[in-house]
């Protein structure tokens, strides 16, 4: 988003003295995307948004807080998928987990979670 529009947005929530309140949470998550996205100094940013340092810091605390908590939904997960490569399974010398047990047993993990269950049994 261009600096321009969110700086017109930011304007909206100000008051004639020039403080922010009831910012949006929509416009905080704007703030801290185009935050993380910004190749200059903080303060740079404040400058070209019309903020003081002091606003950009609470603006982006909040932010944080608020993808933290999860009250604004993140961007919609998306699952990458590797042609040729099974669901599940093994399809090659590292896929997995081989233990040499007594009498020259192998057995194959899919998971390092398997692994130590059995071993806690074991043991």
């Amino acid at each position: 988003m261009d600096n321009s529009i969110l700086k017109k947005k930011l304007s909206t929530f100000r008051t004639p003295a020039g403080k922010l309140t009831r910012v949006s949470d929509e416009v905080l998550v704007e703030v801290i995307k185009a935050w993380e996205q910004w190749p200059g100094s903080s303060s740079e940013m404040a400058r070209d948004l019309g903020l003081t340092m002091r606003q950009l810091v609470i603006l982006v605390e909040k932010a944080k807080k608020l993808l933290r908590d999860g009250g604004f939904p993140a961007d919609a997960f998306k699952e990458i998928k590797i042609e040729g490569s099974p669901a599940g399974g093994f399809s090659g010398p590292c896929a997995g987990i081989e233990l040499t047990w007594e009498a020259g047993k192998l057995i194959r993990f899919s998971e390092v979670g398997q692994l130590v269950d059995f071993l806690k049994k074991v043991a």
